[in-house]
């Protein structure tokens, strides 16, 4: 349900937050208030778009907000998975919003994020249905008439279309990879040459990142070769003495420990130092047969250095082909060999998802013709139901006729046919599509009517405008009936000039323009015990002072 809407500089509103609760919601006030400010705050919600000059005059943007309940199975709707993966674990309400430049550019935001017009569009059909004015009468849409069917058909009904559905979406799945693969079959000679071709070219190099480190390492020793041993024979030299120093670093560590030892047993702190003396010499002496090692080891290898710069070179074009790393191109080689793998058992492939795809059409076609045997039965019983119904609701003699047709390219995802709602408003007139024929008063009606025979939209939140246009009297209070025991298992919305319907409300809104200052502003205000009264007894025609009209709105109330 939608807990709070607060609305922020949109035409004659400044500044308004509505907490609606469950049930049914009344919001009332003068013709020209501007309730259909409210409405129009809801259609933006919904993804609608912005007409000019909503913005109300000085400001730089308008905004609306609204905080809706996450409905049941939210997160494991597929079409919404996109839109759940922005909200935290858990969630249980969205903060949707919608903001309207002076400009005329608008911005969407879900969840706090910024988001597409299309993405609340999405999310609204499943939390709000809209019927009035609006652009958003979602009962003009073809897929909403056939889920107004369906619903009426019963839970059995329901079961059998989330079967079809299921079937009608793995013959797609398997119809698409079943055509890619023989589109593919022109090529798949030429494509396996090409993988097979890029496989043995990395097979034969067998790269591995270890073993390019280690080429490196080898590459740059071989490239110091000379430098290195040079370097190693000095310090050799000077450790173990030259020409110019027959002693070196080792002579004179023997000199310096043969001395601390004539002194050894006098003094505990000079003998550490001797062992430490002692423990140098050691190191040293086998640092210099070490580096003799290494300078005798160490050989400018023309063959070795070019070896394993081809090598390198090798590694470097696999590299520039397939990602810029080893590790990317051992990821190509498994990619190569798992294409290679599939293409060459394609023709078997192709053999299992025909079979599959022949069992998915079977299972389809035999769901689809239960459905379609199902919406035609239930199509002639809501056809009399709804009849009725439109007679407790100032529609006399209106009639709404079930349009079943059989859809010309084959079955879609919701069956064999489309469902078309077609509606007379009188007697006398020939049945024309509900987007035609039906005003916003009287699509609220025709959409009471067939809530209130089982066959509504599944938003937990159903928004009525206009719906009391032509009605008064008895029929009043029938509208108001249907709407309150409607909003026993959801939350209505009704925006109305009847106090026989604002009178069963729950929570009631008056909305109340002000002209105080050079720009007219309108307020909303929730309304409270004898506030309730003095809004029933205005809409009644009365003034405040009018006892009797007061008395028969205290009546109204307690009915």
């Amino acid at each position: 349900m939608l807990r709070e809407l607060r609305i922020e500089n949109l035409l004659l509103i400044a500044r308004a937050e509505l907490r609606l609760g469950p049930g049914l919601n009344a919001i009332t006030g003068e013709t020209g208030a501007g309730k259909t400010v409210l409405a129009h705050s809801l259609d933006l919600l919904l993804g609608g778009r912005a007409r000019s000059g909503i913005v109300r005059p000085g400001a730089e943007e308008a905004w609306v907000e609204g905080v809706f309940d996450l409905p049941e199975g939210f997160s494991d709707d597929a079409d919404l998975a996109e839109l759940a993966d922005r909200l935290p674990s858990g969630a249980t309400e969205v903060v949707v919003g919608r903001r309207v430049s002076a400009g005329g550019r608008t911005s969407a935001f879900l969840g706090g994020r910024a988001a597409a017009a299309a993405d609340l569009k999405l999310l609204g059909a499943r939390l709000l249905a809209f019927y009035g004015q609006h652009e958003h009468r979602k009962l003009t849409l073809a897929s909403a008439q056939a889920e107004v069917l369906d619903a009426f058909a019963g839970p059995r009904h329901l079961e059998l279309l989330v079967s079809y559905r299921e079937a009608h979406r793995e013959g797609a799945l398997l119809a698409t990879e079943l055509s890619e693969l023989r589109e593919r079959d022109g090529t798949r000679e030429r494509d396996l040459d090409l993988l097979r071709f890029e496989l043995d070219e990395i097979d034969a190099a067998a790269p591995a990142e270890e073993e390019e480190a280690d080429l490196a390492a080898l590459r740059d020793r071989l490239r110091h070769a000379e430098g290195l041993r040079l370097a190693a024979a000095a310090a050799n030299a000077a450790m173990v003495g030259g020409e110019s120093d027959p002693g070196g670093a080792v002579e004179a560590l023997a000199v310096a420990q043969a001395d601390l030892e004539a002194h050894a047993g006098i003094d505990p702190g000079l003998d550490e130092l001797t062992a430490r003396a002692a423990s140098t010499a050691i190191e040293v002496s086998e640092i210099a047969a070490d580096l003799r090692s290494y300078t005798e080891s160490v050989d400018a290898d023309p063959e070795a250095l070019g070896r394993a710069e081809e090598r390198l070179d090798a590694f470097e074009r696999l590299k520039r082909k397939h990602g810029g790393s080893i590790a990317s191109v051992l990821a190509h080689a498994e990619r190569c060999r798992a294409e290679v793998e599939r293409l060459g058992s394609a023709e078997a492939r192709e053999a299992e998802l025909e079979e599959a795809l022949a069992a998915a059409t079977e299972r389809r076609d035999a769901v689809g013709a239960k459905l379609s045997a199902g919406r035609r039965k239930a199509a002639k019983t809501l056809e009399v139901r709804v009849r009725e119904e439109l007679e407790q609701l100032a529609m006399p003699g209106a009639r709404v006729e079930v349009g079943l047709e059989t859809l010309s390219g084959g079955p879609g995802p919701a069956g064999f046919e489309s469902v078309e709602l077609r509606v007379a408003p009188n007697p006398g007139l020939e049945p024309a599509p509900i987007r035609d024929a039906a005003s916003g008063g009287e699509l609220s009606r025709i959409m009471l009517a067939l809530s209130g025979v089982g066959a509504a939209a599944s938003s937990p939140t159903l928004v009525f405008d206009e719906i009391d246009a032509g009605v008064g009297g008895n029929t009043a209070r029938v509208v108001g009936e249907r709407l309150r025991a409607l909003g026993g298992a959801r939350q209505v919305i009704c925006i109305t000039h009847l106090a026989q319907v604002a009178s069963l409300a729950n929570e009631h809104f008056r909305i109340e323009k002000s002209l105080d200052s050079e720009l007219a502003t309108a307020a909303v205000t929730r309304l409270e015990g004898d506030q309730v009264v003095g809004e029933i007894t205005r809409m009644l025609g009365a003034g405040s002072e009018d006892e009797a009209a007061s008395l028969h709105a205290r009546e109204l109330l307690a009915a």
